[in-house]
């Protein structure tokens, strides 16, 4: 039998269905490993399954919304034991120069955040009470941020909050949660091929494949780096864009003409 390219067997992963979930997901794939995948879509769901277990692993689809906390639960707290729990699931939406609509930042605020919590806080009850596993820790979550999360862009505001709001909260969370044996990872792509960025109507720079993100994803995790952003370059110039004064940013782009959210997401 080969072995496994990770040292995880019990991956769970939401968003699934496409982009980096779904890419994710392929590269956990392997005899021996079990895979829960959480999804909207039961057809695309369906497909990501099949194709991880054409590559040996243990393949369970659950199609399941992550804004439903009871839903959530309940699927998490049924999935016996987890080494590496990944809270992929997002949406964006930019504003195109204008206000952002208050449906569109709600929801994303209910998927980008609640629904990462409703991934991570049971996640984090169940490694709690395993044994430890491989390393000698009892799992790991990482949750998908953004670089979008270190400046706050006026095209996508509630996409850059939400990113920035679970970005901050698996670090901040991660120096508790190592006393339980569990690590926190917080993953910050940039530009990254999926149904998502398609839409965009402007250059995306260093735009990168989702397998390329998805390799990047799971060695910093392996590695135990507690931020994992990539690539670089994006990363630098939205830490330093962040880093300016608010008003001399907010000048700036206001002198910019809107075209669409012009960062990265991911979601």
């Amino acid at each position: 039998m080969a072995t496994p390219p990770w040292p995880w067997q019990h991956v769970l992963v939401t968003g699934a269905s496409s982009g980096i979930g779904r890419a994710l997901a392929l590269a956990c794939a392997a005899p021996g490993v079990t895979l829960h995948l959480g999804g909207r879509d039961a057809g695309r769901l369906a497909a990501t399954a099949e194709a991880c277990a054409a590559a040996g692993a243990a393949a369970l689809p659950r199609v399941v919304d992550v804004r439903d906390q009871a839903a959530m639960a309940a699927w998490i707290g049924g999935a016996g034991r987890l080494d590496l729990v990944i809270a992929n699931a997002g949406i964006s939406a930019g504003t195109g120069g204008s206000t952002e609509p208050a449906e569109q930042a709600r929801a994303i605020f209910e998927t980008n955040v609640t629904g990462a919590l409703n991934t991570a806080l049971p996640a984090l009850d169940t490694m709690a009470g395993q044994a430890p596993g491989p390393g000698g820790l009892r799992g790991r979550v990482a949750v998908i941020a953004s670089i979008a999360a270190f400046i706050a862009v006026p095209g996508a505001p509630a996409y850059c909050a939400s990113k920035a709001a679970v970005q901050r909260w698996a670090e901040a969370l991660d120096a508790t949660e190592r006393r339980r044996g569990i690590r926190l990872h917080a993953v910050c792509p940039g530009y990254i091929r999926t149904p998502m960025t398609d839409a965009n109507a402007f250059p995306m720079p260093f735009l990168m494949a989702p397998e390329e993100a998805a390799r990047r994803t799971l060695s910093g995790i392996a590695a135990g780096k507690l931020r994992i952003a990539y690539p670089l370059p994006t990363y630098l110039a939205a830490w330093l864009g962040g880093a300016l004064p608010p008003g001399l940013r907010a000048a700036l782009f206001a002198a910019v003409p809107a075209k669409g959210s012009m960062l990265p997401r991911v979601g």
